[in-house]
């Protein structure tokens, strides 16, 4: 990969970064992100946190190779253990799953002081995310659903502020689906949400031969709530 291109996933990420931020990527991997940002002059400091080993020294040649060290400040570490409080303005987690990704923020909570946007990219399990945010005072302000090699991905932007603005009455619904996206409805969001419904309907009919017990008769009606709820929103 050219260290001064991004995938479609990440230049999305990209583009919600802040001209003149400072910023922490949390599991950068090679560091791409972080070295974009900066080759293009978009931000003026950033962290680039990698728990791993091999992804940190790649992480490590790539900013060396461009000579952008003192920009670039390579750490490894756990999570938000690589920050300091007030040492950076956004806190970007992409290519991870949804639990992980709260996880990661519950954990370092101490870490988020001075921090005015998280920048978000769950693989799966975008709603825990939507749950976390609207726990701890983190309002959504963007979502965006995109396909890339014929895989969908969610990003969500939070800053500080009103967390019911986003959502009107039927919160359960949109914290699964989202509350932009349910309302943009475009063909990533509507390829995903068949996909769910495709593989519900099957756990549906396997209900349907399963036996008959209180368990699995709530489990139904609640499957069969939440399928017709969708398909509802997709249809329209």
């Amino acid at each position: 990969m050219n260290e001064t291109k991004l995938s479609k996933r990440l230049k999305t990420v990209a583009d919600f970064v802040k001209p003149g931020s400072s910023i922490a990527d949390i599991g950068s991997d090679h560091a791409y992100l972080p070295s974009y940002l900066c080759v293009n002059g978009q931000i003026h400091y950033a962290v680039a946190g990698e728990v791993n080993e091999g992804p940190y020294q790649s992480a490590l040649t790539q900013v060396k190779k461009l000579g952008i060290s003192n920009q670039v400040h390579v750490r490894k570490g756990n999570g938000l253990e690589v920050i300091s409080p007030q040492e950076v303005e956004h806190i970007i987690i992409a290519g991870m799953g949804g639990a992980l990704i709260t996880e990661i923020l519950e954990a370092g909570s101490d870490k988020l002081e001075g921090v005015n946007r998280l920048i978000l990219q769950p693989n799966v399990m975008a709603d825990r995310i939507r749950v976390w945010l609207k726990q701890n005072g983190w309002e959504l302000k963007y979502e965006v659903i995109l396909e890339e090699d014929e895989k969908i991905y969610e990003i969500l932007v939070a800053e500080r502020g009103n967390v019911d603005k986003p959502y009107s009455n039927n919160i359960d619904l949109e914290l699964l689906l989202g509350p932009f996206l349910m309302r943009e409805k475009n063909a990533a969001f509507i390829r995903k949400w068949t996909s769910e419904l495709y593989s519900w309907k099957r756990i549906l009919n396997q209900f349907e031969q399963a036996k008959e017990t209180g368990g699995v008769q709530r489990k139904k009606e609640e499957l069969t709530r939440l399928i017709s709820k969708v398909e509802e929103v997709i249809s329209t």
